[in-house]
């Protein structure tokens, strides 16, 4: 595997696009707007409870800093998710107050368990599957447990009175966030005033009109998400189909529920409905988005450099239609906070631009310089910790010996393309695989199951040509496993579809021969693999030439004045447990001449006539011509048949043993060359494993701690590591005798076949 950055692929060869981040500056908001209002007091609540639990243990102290973190977090994504966490922490700690405090018998409570306070569950993670409510139930579980546990002493007096300051912070808090959780804020407003100018010009009017513009909004938070759902829809009730254009996509969104929307979202715009898509970073890993997508709103920006520049790979990626895509992101310049969010959203590009693989060395830096929060009274120490967070030298290096420079990572990159390239080349000679006549093939078979021929359908629309194909499971007396097998060239079924339904109201989608270099779902592109094809060429391969049956005899035309014959052979090679090795048609060819006059068997062409012959029987087949041949020429040469077969066997057995000894060389030549690949490739792998221990060995333990931040998982999960490096080393030592000789006996030939399976006639147009 090589490594490559979008940048240099789209610096030698394009196909990527480029990116515009987006800042959209929100200003002029009164003093006591309520996104400034709730974080100004949470600034102060935070000031209080530090001052007061100084004295407590550093596990209390990073547990406090762990929630008030949480809350902030949840504020700067929206009013309605604080307001939610808000309450569950106000209403444990009034309690506590009310009990006259924990103090010794406070809980106890263990870091790890804190998780969902710290950010949302990840795709990897057990409980990204739980239903809204039950992670709810669970985040709200962690909210008790470090409130009750960080409400720390309330019996000295300087306690009780700094308690009770609290308490009127967060009484304020819950009386403005409760007012506000279900307004539009200030985002929300600059979001509809982008719709209405870039998505629905009359929107809030009744049936408003949508363009076929389409847009993803993402969040971290469910509360969030649901946040604003309801604000945009609310905002589009009354436009044009308002109930399809949102899809919601998050976490407990089932997996058919999840492939529904993306195949809806890179629809065609003029084919279905959907606009919007709002999104929890259940969809910012894997998910194809940019077929009709080239506009993404991070509605709060995460505290994570990677999961922005995941969210933003989902548009910005290969088969992106668009020249620019576009991130948007939400800057409060009066909220001091929005100011890190701001160095965040630039060292995401630093990241992304500089740092490689070992982007989650820094990633992990910023979470531990993020863990207590954005405090206002240290606004430029966090900025600059953020700024100047970088690699050791020893990392630094390793990134540049991973990427390289520019200059030379992208003149290797010219290199392996250009070497690609004439492999491809190479490769598609080899095949011999001809667009045309891979269709004419498909046509053929089609007319032998005695249905129509493909039909061609484009219209002068841009990319390759279209096919329509023929119902075959709908002909009179069809096979009804063929219901099943066109099924493949049917659009998706939808969920909760019934299956009669779908077969019922699931048209045949048109085929193409060729890529279409975009996520096209209304189009199927045939290829030697599919289904389709697959049983479509079977039944020019299922059965062997049988003597007495002339169903496996035809009749061509060519404008050439001598009629020609050719006996079409195959030879199979067989290895180890029938495996087929080698599989190739042998072809004989010569002169037709009628047996009445026929003074000797039929004699092969030559190498020079043998080669005209074969071009014209391939132009005969692309061709087609038409003309009616005569009962009187199809019977003389139905009668001849049998003797020509006869007359020809004994070259086709002669010939398939040349081929056959040639192709066994071949073989043993192709599992010596995989067999020395396969010894270097464990030599490369020993090599290395080797490496990585002495590299190992030589680490000092503190930089555990200096990179992961939790220096007990990683020296575990580096002892299980050793295990396991030590046992491979030990089985590379027997594989590197075993692999190589078991790889040469897979080409060994065990077995071959040659048998006829065609006889084939080229008849003189001119008769």
């Amino acid at each position: 595997m090589v490594r490559r950055l979008k940048d240099d692929i789209r610096e030698i060869q394009g196909g990527f696009p480029t990116r515009e981040v987006v800042q959209i500056d929100i200003a002029g908001l009164p003093e006591d707007a309520p996104e400034l209002r709730l974080a100004k007091l949470l600034d102060e609540y935070r000031e209080l409870r530090e001052e007061r639990l100084s004295s407590e243990t550093k596990r209390k102290q990073a547990a406090a800093g762990l929630l008030v973190t949480g809350l902030q977090q949840r504020l700067l994504s929206s009013i309605e998710a604080f307001a939610r966490t808000l309450r569950v922490h106000r209403k444990t700690v009034k309690k506590h107050w009310e009990q006259g405090g924990a103090g010794s018998a406070e809980p106890q409570v263990v870091q790890s368990q804190l998780d969902l306070l710290a950010g949302s569950v990840g795709s990897d993670d057990d409980r990204a599957g739980f239903s809204e409510d039950e992670l709810q139930t669970e985040e709200e579980a962690q909210i008790e447990a470090v409130s009750a546990a960080t409400v720390g002493p309330t019996a000295e007096r300087s306690a009780k009175e700094s308690f009770a300051q609290e308490q009127k912070l967060l009484d304020e808090m819950t009386e403005i966030a409760e007012q506000a959780r279900d307004l539009p804020d200030a985002r929300v407003k600059e979001l509809l005033k982008w719709i209405r100018r870039n998505m629905c010009p009359d929107l809030g009017k009744p049936g408003a009109k949508w363009n076929d513009t389409r847009v993803i909004i993402f969040t971290e938070y469910d509360d969030t998400k649901r946040y604003l759902r309801q604000q945009l829809e609310t905002a589009i009730t009354d436009g044009d189909r308002a109930d399809q254009r949102i899809a919601v996509y998050h976490g407990p969104t089932p997996p058919k529920e999840r492939e529904e929307i993306k195949q809806a979202f890179n629809a065609d715009p003029k084919k279905h409905p959907v606009r919007i898509l709002i999104a929890t970073d259940a969809a910012r890993e894997g998910i194809n988005l940019q077929a009709h997508c080239w506009n993404l709103f991070h509605f709060d920006v995460p505290w994570n450099p990677s999961r922005m520049e995941q969210r933003n790979g989902r548009i910005d990626r290969k088969l992106q239609p668009k020249d620019q895509v576009f991130c948007h992101y939400f800057v409060y310049k009066q909220r001091p906070e929005d100011r890190i969010l701001q160095v965040l959203v630039r060292k995401t590009h630093t990241i992304k631009s500089e740092l490689g693989s070992l982007a989650q060395v820094i990633d992990a830096r910023l979470a531990k310089t993020l863990s207590q929060g954005i405090r206002r009274k240290a606004l430029d120490q966090l900025a600059t910790e953020i700024e100047s967070a970088d690699l050791e030298a020893e990392h630094r290096r390793t990134v540049e010996e991973e990427l390289e420079a520019a200059r030379q990572r992208q003149n290797t990159l010219r290199e392996q393309i250009d070497r690609l390239r004439k492999l491809l080349e190479a490769s598609q000679e080899s095949i011999g695989l001809d667009e045309d006549h891979f269709r004419s093939a498909i046509s053929c078979a089609l007319e032998l199951v005695g249905a129509e021929p493909l039909q061609s359908t484009s219209g002068g629309e841009p990319g390759p040509p279209r096919f329509s194909f023929p119902a075959v499971d709908q002909r009179h007396g069809a096979d009804p496993t063929w219901a099943e097998t066109m099924d493949t060239l049917r659009a998706p079924r939808k969920r909760d579809e019934k299956f009669w339904e779908w077969r019922s109201n699931s048209p045949i989608r048109p085929v193409v021969f060729e890529d279409t270099g975009t996520m096209d779902d209304d189009v199927v592109h045939l290829h030697l693999e599919h289904r389709i094809v697959q049983r479509l060429l079977g039944h020019f391969t299922a059965q062997g030439f049988v003597h007495h049956d002339l169903s496996r005899a035809c009749l061509a035309q060519t404008k050439d004045a001598i009629p020609r014959v050719i006996l079409l052979g195959r030879l199979c090679l067989y290895g180890p447990g029938a495996a087929r090795l080698h599989e190739e048609l042998i072809p004989v060819t010569a002169q037709w001449t009628d047996p009445k006059i026929r003074k000797a068997a039929l004699r092969p062409y030559g190498r020079e006539a043998e080669t005209k012959t074969l071009n014209l029987l391939e132009q005969a087949f692309v061709d087609g011509h038409g003309r009616t041949i005569s009962d009187t020429v199809l019977t003389q040469l139905q009668a001849a048949a049998p003797r020509d077969v006869q007359e020809l066997l004994p070259s086709l057995q002669n010939r398939g043993d040349e081929y056959a000894q040639d192709a066994e060389e071949q073989l043993k030549k192709r599992g010596e060359a995989e067999a020395k690949a396969m010894r270097e490739i464990l030599e490369t792998q020993k090599k290395h494993i080797a490496a990585t221990v002495a590299k190992h060995e030589k680490m000092d333990p503190r930089q555990l701690a200096l990179q992961f931040g939790d220096e007990e998982s990683e020296r575990r999960q580096l002892e299980a590591d050793k295990r396991y490096w030590a046992a491979r080393l030990e089985s590379l030592e027997d594989e590197l005798t075993t692999e190589p000789e078991r790889v040469r006996g897979l080409y060994e030939v065990k077995a071959k076949r040659i048998e006829p399976v065609g006889l084939v006639y080229l008849w003189p147009v001119t008769g």
